[in-house]
């Protein structure tokens, strides 16, 4: 170092940088457990998060939505007694490339750590968990997708016993509406479009592409994506999320 000034300054300058990161991360690790132990009223400590009205954890639905139109939709078409719903807006940390102190400050991850009540990484205690159900409910597009991949990276990295117990799902929402007349045909796949169409005939068909959740209205929603009679939910298995985890880091 003696002879090597500059490179030993650089070595001391990085040093000191990882020393205020672990610093920072410690106080708002503190600070996110300090709020988990007290019985606070979790609406009041996070925004765009809407609580549910039961108790019931084995009953309970935490809906992480993505924007503040599908949200709206979402909050105005759920059953309020078990259904939570918290927005996501924008694309979430990239907790594969980020500090420990950015992922505890981060203002997308921060609600979702405190909504779910579980804490983080080596202190997450599934016993406190507040939501049986936690679904990922994005757009059908590409970003839509990189939303879920991020959010996927960060359960497996940072709450993997969240996956292997079976609590994330992806809500599957519609990619068309079909309409004709009075009828009417909600279709996940083209192949159910076309399927649809051909069957109806094309004289007076309407095909509505829904381009992102937003577009539907409350009951649309309600309807296709958060009825549990009539919803289609993935389970996420380890796999996906570990495949997820190995895209990002490469």
């Amino acid at each position: 170092f003696i002879e090597n000034p500059m490179d030993a300054e650089k070595i001391a300058g990085q040093v000191l940088v990882n020393k205020r990161s672990r610093e920072t991360a410690e106080k708002t690790r503190l600070g996110i457990k300090k709020k988990l132990s007290g019985s606070v009223d979790i609406s009041n400590r996070v925004q765009k998060f809407v609580p549910c009205r039961t108790r019931d954890v084995n009953r309970s639905e935490l809906y992480i939505v993505e924007g503040d139109s599908a949200a709206g939709s979402a909050i105005d078409g759920r059953d309020s007694r078990f259904q939570a719903i918290l927005a996501m807006w924008g694309k979430m940390l990239n907790v594969e490339k980020a500090r420990a102190d950015k992922i505890y400050g981060n203002d997308k991850l921060y609600p979702l750590v405190l909504g779910l009540g579980a804490g983080i990484g080596d202190e997450f205690n599934l016993e406190k968990l507040r939501y049986h159900k936690i679904i990922i409910m994005s757009d059908a597009d590409v970003d839509g997708a990189h939303i879920t991949t991020l959010m996927l990276t960060f359960f497996f990295r940072k709450m993997k016993e969240l996956i292997e117990n079976g609590h994330i799902y992806l809500a599957t929402p519609p990619l068309y509406l079909v309409k004709k007349g009075k009828q009417e045909r909600y279709c996940w796949t083209d192949k159910e479009r076309d399927a649809i169409s051909e069957e109806w005939g094309g004289k007076g068909l309407h095909v509505q592409r829904y381009k992102g959740l937003g577009e539907m209205n409350a009951h649309q929603l309600w309807e296709t994506t958060m009825n549990p009679d009539t919803r289609i939910l993935k389970q996420v298995s380890i796999e996906n999320a570990a495949e997820a985890d190995r895209v990002f880091s490469m």
